[in-house]
Parts: C-alpha cells; structure tokens; sequence
C-alpha cells in the first residue's frame, strides 16, 4: 500500500470514528468476516470466517482460539472477541493479502512468569493471560502505518514495538505507548 492510500484509508477511519461510528458499520449487518492468520511460532496458518449472517461462528472462534494458544505451555483459552474484529478491520484497512502474523497472543500465568524474569517489558497481569491481548504485524505493511491504523481505532491498548517490529492490541482502556 502506498503512502497516499494509506492517508486516504486513515483519514475515511478517523472520520468514521470521530463521527462515531465503529469500523463495522461500513460492514453489511449479514456480510461475513474472515480472517487469514499465520502464527510465527508454531507455523499454523489459517483462514477462516468467524461471522457471518449477523453473528459470531462458534466453531470457527474456537479455531482461532486454538491458533492463538500459549506455544509454550500448549494452552489456549476464549480470546476476547473484539480483538478479531480489529485484526479484521486492520486487515481490510490495509487490503492485506498476506496473513496476519500473530506474535503473541495468549499467554498461561507460567509462561507470562518467565518472560517477565527475561525482561522488563513484560507486565505482572499482562493482558495476555486474560486473552484480551495480541501483538501483530503485517507483512508489506509498515509498522508505523499499522501503529497509527490501530490508534485510529480508539479502542483499548495500542502499543508500537519499532525495533520488536509488532503493535500490541488489547481490549483495556484507551491508552497508547511506544518501546
């Protein structure tokens, strides 16, 4: 995507926003979403549709779920399920024809107990082990686009790990960082 495209996308998405209408409402109530997923960890791909005629796919969630577990520990929970729409709204935003990758998504206790005694970074009650959190990336896509993409959204936690290359969303209050 270039430079131009993405300005007009972002400021249609701050319109939309500060108009006060979500992201989805440019969907059709019945239109389905499907997202295209690659976790770089465990090299799972996946393209699935989680919504369709108005509502979310039960099984198809689950799946998602399943892509998003704890690669360490081998353990999943329900994530929340804003954050696929954001990943689909981002995706759609940017017309990603590449597959998501997902970074991180959830993390057990244990595993998130290790992280934390390898870095600072890493908060005690991490919005990961809740599964209200993911870090993404793009590929072709520009972390600094992405980062502002996801800011425009105005919806929960929105981190820019430049140098980690990734954005962090999460579901918490409206905040933002940088590291």
């Amino acid at each position: 995507m270039n430079r131009r495209h993405f300005l007009q996308q972002a400021s249609l998405l701050g319109a939309g926003i500060s108009a006060g209408i979500p992201l989805t409402a440019h969907a059709q109530p019945h239109e389905e979403r499907t997202l295209r997923l690659y976790n770089i960890h465990t090299g799972e791909s996946l393209q699935t549709t989680f919504w369709a005629n108005g509502a979310y796919l039960d099984d198809e969630i689950q799946t998602i779920d399943l892509l998003m577990r704890d690669h360490r520990a081998n353990q999943a929970i329900a994530m929340q399920r804003e954050l696929y729409q954001r990943l689909y709204e981002l995706q759609q935003l940017f017309n990603a024809r590449e597959p998501l990758y997902i970074v991180s998504a959830y993390r057990s206790p244990s595993t998130n107990q290790r992280l934390r005694q390898q870095s600072s970074g890493v908060a005690q009650t991490s919005m990961h082990i809740q599964g209200k959190a993911i870090d993404v990336r793009i590929p072709g896509v520009s972390h600094r686009h992405l980062h502002k993409a996801a800011l425009a959204m105005h919806a929960g936690g929105v981190g820019y790990y430049p140098k980690s290359g990734y954005i962090h969303l999460d579901t918490g209050r409206n905040r933002h960082w940088i590291t």
